[in-house]
């Protein structure tokens, strides 16, 4: 049965060009983003001013060995959005071009159409994941003088604390586009929410987590997550108190990204179990 959906989820989007060209985009923003930041850090602390000497003694180099892989991580998060399009693209054509009613036409239970999608979910997820650890160790090797194969890998949790938040963001994506069925809307929902709603509502709660006593914007959905990966130890130097207390959160927030995730599919199964085609 799993090489059935292997192949079947194949065909839908191996002619399929705005997907191709999407996955394209997720390419070259990964490097871009980090490539970024990467020149400017190296243009700044390269030259032998006085003030160059100084910021690579404040910041160190985020992107050696195995720093890398956390910098990476949290510079490419940034634009988990792109994937996230794409799985709502995904779902959302199914709907547009019937062919989820064709599959059960053709013999499938609604749970196998349903685990088709969770393997589509798993393969984009694992397609970025790999863009991120190409770029993290290619950085890597570039900013990193001299290093063992022991400490390349020294902070690799990130690879799977990066590909657990990718998984999670575009489950949340599935079930909108679900939900939806409407692309666009369902496009613009996701967008307007992920990078402008959730963000103001981060900062209200941080503002007024002396008042309410914790900091509630931690709970929201896409947060959740993000702190999985708080910020690098270079930008942790300005708010070392506050980079320490992140890290301290991680392994929650893991558990309840694990919790939610879970949930989302859950509740996917069921809504689509139960939905008329």
């Amino acid at each position: 049965m799993f090489k059935n959906i292997l192949q079947t989820e194949w065909l839908k989007v191996k002619n399929y060009t705005a997907f191709w060209l999407l996955i394209s985009v997720a390419a070259i923003s990964y490097p871009g983003i980090n490539a970024i930041v990467y020149f400017t850090y190296d243009d700044i602390t390269k030259g032998k001013t006085q003030g160059g000497a100084i910021a690579k003694m404040i910041l160190g180099n985020p992107f050696n060995f195995p720093e890398t892989f956390h910098t990476t991580a949290y510079l490419s998060s940034f634009f988990t959005f792109i994937p996230a399009i794409v799985v709502i693209m995904l779902i959302t054509n199914e709907y547009t071009f019937k062919t989820h009613r064709q599959n059960i036409i053709d013999g499938w239970q609604k749970n196998t159409f349903i685990w088709g999608k969770f393997v589509s979910v798993a393969l984009v997820t694992f397609i970025v994941s790999l863009f991120f650890m190409l770029v993290a160790i290619t950085l890597g090797i570039l900013a990193t003088k001299t290093y063992t194969l022991a400490g390349i890998f020294g902070q690799s949790k990130y690879i799977l604390l990066f590909s657990l938040q990718v998984f999670y963001q575009l489950s949340i994506a599935f079930l909108i586009g679900l939900l939806i069925r409407k692309a666009f809307i369902a496009y613009g929902i996701f967008i307007f929410y992920s990078l402008i709603v959730e963000n103001i509502m981060v900062a209200f709660f941080k503002l007024k987590a002396v008042k309410f006593g914790q900091d509630f914007g931690r709970l929201l959905p896409m947060e959740i997550s993000d702190r999985m990966i708080p910020v690098p130890a270079f930008l942790g130097k300005f708010d070392e108190a506050g980079y320490k207390a992140a890290n301290a959160a991680v392994n929650t927030h893991v558990l309840y990204t694990i919790i939610l995730t879970f949930l989302i599919w859950f509740l996917s199964f069921t809504l689509f179990k139960k939905r008329d085609l």
